[in-house]
């Protein structure tokens, strides 16, 4: 979003929700910033500065808002619209990877020398890249303080910081609070429930049609991995250091989480899948309001405003999914993952959450449902050639896809470079268009993906009147642009 002050001003007068997360407003009289949709007294003009990001407003020296709380703003659509090595690491940051590897790791997951990064990532951002993760950590220090009992040398090494002083001085700088008084403070938020439990909330831009998310991901959901119940989307996840589950709720204005994790250290990429996963960072005004331009959608989006696109929490898993998927149907496709997932006998966690490096006490906890995240690429070049159930083609297209991930020639993550990645996807034997189109769109995140040779898009076409043929229906969807991707949502849907 360009930084237009006038623009930007008018917003937060407005306490306009749709623009939390696009900037921050810094309050130079009071030395705190504030998310635009602040129910505080809108500030003087003179007093008001604008910021790309918390990392800049922490920079500038001002502290966080204490009654909006701007660090629990959703992110930035840019993040995941812009395919741009900015928009690449700052969806990497996110997911950890400068706490895990530092700056050198970045630098080298994108591609450019750690100089050339951090003079992009200031000019844009207003912060290099060790601010914007610690920026992170301090989010995720707070939600630690907060919603669980651990020591405060715990929580320190938990959330990435590399000394307990390290972490009192941001704690301090960031919410002029010691860790201490926000724990004395957490009296406000939602008790955590029973040992080894986090509990947070994740905000979205609304509106969100909660129940397509969940009906789209309740069809495909694989036993032992996921499962939908009561309004609530339970899974397993594969993390950085260990294993986890989630149970992810949507109620209004926020998606209520509960993480379970083998290590603590996994909570900031954990969230920020899981935020990837129902698309919590997207503006649906945006997207709807270029899709209701079109007669021939505008009922359907008026009838369900918000529709978002469902992603991926596991970049190989989505790839495995989608080339078993390949011309049949979604219930054959899950019963032949359902069998090819009883190949390996994968981790679960269950017991109380562990401080970082230790393993959960308990494997099986009674009454808990334990479900496990996705096999690895390296588990599934393990399976035998009879525990795949398939034609041979599809098994070696699967093992092809497999190498290329474990040997790093293909980057599944959400900081992979989306163009090059769908280049070596086509690369490989048994993958075409519709299968690297489709990972694009869910495992990569990119918004304006169209599947016009797609049965089920062809089908909710016709339902709306628009022509079924592939090539006539692909130059039709160039209206679309840039949001196709939940234009063909929109036509599954349909379907």
């Amino acid at each position: 979003m360009e930084m237009d002050f006038e623009r930007c001003y008018r917003a937060v007068d407005s306490r306009d929700q749709r623009f939390d997360g696009w900037f921050y407003t810094g309050v130079t009289s009071t030395g705190i910033y504030c998310r635009p949709s602040c129910p505080a007294t809108t500030p003087k003009r003179q007093n008001v500065r604008f910021f790309p990001s918390a990392a800049a407003a922490q920079g500038a020296g001002l502290r966080a808002c204490r009654r909006c709380r701007p660090d629990a703003a959703p992110g930035s659509p840019e993040w995941d619209v812009r395919a741009d090595v900015v928009g690449r690491a700052m969806r990497l940051i996110a997911d950890g990877v400068v706490d895990r590897g530092g700056v050198p790791g970045l630098a080298a997951r994108l591609g450019y020398t750690e100089r050339h990064l951090h003079r992009m990532l200031r000019a844009e951002m207003g912060a290099g890249p060790l601010a914007l993760a610690r920026a992170q950590r301090a989010q995720t220090a707070r939600i630690l303080i907060e919603t669980t009992g651990l020591g405060m040398a715990e929580i320190a090494f938990a959330a990435g910081f590399g000394s307990v002083r390290q972490f009192n001085d941001t704690v301090r700088e960031v919410y002029a609070s010691a860790p201490s008084e926000l724990r004395a403070a957490r009296g406000r938020q939602q008790a955590a429930r029973g040992a080894g439990t986090i509990s947070l909330r994740l905000a979205y831009r609304p509106p969100l049609h909660a129940r397509a998310l969940l009906d789209f991901l309740a069809l495909r959901a694989l036993p032992g991995v996921e499962e939908v119940r009561d309004g609530t989307y339970h899974r397993g996840l594969r993390l950085p250091h260990g294993v986890g589950q989630v149970a992810l709720t949507p109620a209004d204005g926020y998606v209520a989480a509960t993480l379970r994790l083998a290590d603590l250290r996994d909570l900031a990429p954990a969230v920020a899948r899981c935020r990837r996963l129902l698309d919590l960072d997207a503006d649906p005004v945006a997207v709807d309001g270029t899709l209701a331009a079109d007669p021939a959608l505008a009922p359907a989006v008026a009838a369900e405003p918000g529709i978002r696109v469902p992603r991926a929490v596991d970049g190989f898993e989505m790839a495995v999914r989608a080339v078993i998927g390949q011309q049949i149907s979604v219930t054959a496709a899950r019963t032949t993952l359902t069998r090819l997932l009883k190949q390996v006998d994968h981790e679960v966690v269950a017991g109380d959450v562990c401080a970082s490096g230790q393993q959960p006490r308990d494997r099986h906890v009674e009454g808990r449902s334990d479900l496990r995240g996705f096999l690895s690429a390296e588990e599934l070049l393990s399976v035998p050639d009879a525990g795949f159930g398939m034609p041979a083609g599809r098994r070696e297209t699967l093992r092809a896809l497999a190498r290329a991930v474990v040997d790093g020639s293909v980057d599944l993550a959400p900081g992979g470079d989306r163009e090059e990645t769908v280049r070596r996807l086509l690369a490989l034997p048994g993958i075409g268009p519709w299968t690297a189109g489709y990972l694009a769109m869910r495992a990569l995140g990119d918004p304006d993906v169209f599947l016009g040779t797609d049965l089920a898009v062809r089908r909710g076409a016709a339902r709306l009147g628009l022509p079924d043929d592939p090539t006539t229906l692909d130059a039709y969807a160039d209206r679309w642009r840039p949001w196709r991707s939940y234009a063909t949502i929109r036509l599954w849907r349909a379907a």
